[in-house]
């Protein structure tokens, strides 16, 4: 899918990934993009900053009712919605099983639930006209897991699950599907360090946003900055025990155990 003259709303805009996709949108020819964060401020400098064509929205995506609200005015002013780009995302702490439920909930909310809402929000629009564009940003620790944080690395591997029943399920529909899963990245969640996240280095926004503009050309489904990744989840797949073996050294030598 080309850009240019197509309405975007973007969960996440107010800075790092969706802001850098807000404004290449922009450069593109949308006409429309939708800034949405929960720091509404942000959003309304990421939206003045590429001018009359853009709106901000404050919205909370771990609420289905601010997802509804954040479509319903995105419909009003552009009157339709031809990409989403489910982006918002959370890091959470350092752990295990052993993280509180209410943790554990608040990322299912916002890496799990926050793209079932939008998917029911705006793809039967989608279907109805016979095209449109669903991305999720899940991460790469959602093909590959992530020793530091069991709840970031479990409910990215469930963006991705869903990004791909979307693609399966109305891929032939004309609704385009593509899951966006970069390792580090420079934005407010990685400022203080990634971990074993940033060991292929740390890319800006600007070379995520060539990489998600390219794959929605080609209407490639996976998304990956990183062309390392695309190495490891291959060597995943053809010997899984090898691959869990060798995560089990990393997680041994990020607690500092055995290895």
């Amino acid at each position: 899918m080309e850009i240019r003259d197509k309405v975007a709303v973007i969960t996440g805009g107010a800075s790092g990934i969706g802001a850098g996709l807000a404004e290449r949108f922009a450069r593109e020819g949308a006409r429309g993009v939708v800034v949405a964060d929960m720091n509404f401020e942000r959003a309304e400098g990421v939206a003045r900053g590429i001018g009359a064509q853009a709106l901000a929205v404050r919205c909370d995506v771990s609420r289905e009712a601010d997802i509804q609200e954040l479509v319903r005015l995105a419909r009003e002013r552009f009157g339709r919605i031809d990409i989403y780009f489910s982006n918002a995302g959370i890091l959470g702490r350092l752990g295990g099983v052993e993280l509180e439920d209410a943790l554990w909930e608040k990322m299912w909310q916002v890496h799990g639930m926050a793209h079932v809402w939008a998917a029911r929000a705006v793809v039967p629009e989608m279907v109805e006209r016979g095209e449109g564009y669903f991305l999720v940003t899940a991460s790469a620790a959602g093909l590959l897991n992530i020793v530091e944080s069991a709840p970031y690395g479990v409910t990215k591997h469930a963006a991705v699950a869903i990004a791909e029943w979307l693609r399966i399920a109305y891929g032939r529909k004309g609704v385009r599907v593509s899951c966006l899963c970069p390792q580090s990245v420079q934005t407010d969640m990685t400022r203080d360090g990634t971990g074993s996240a940033g060991i292929n280095g740390v890319l800006t926004p600007e070379q995520v946003g060539e990489v998600v503009v390219q794959a929605m050309r080609e209407e490639k489904f996976l998304a990956l900055p990183h062309p390392e990744v695309a190495k490891y989840f291959q060597a995943k797949g053809q010997d899984y025990d090898r691959w869990l073996g060798g995560m089990q050294k990393l997680y041994a030598q990020h607690a500092g155990g055995p290895t």
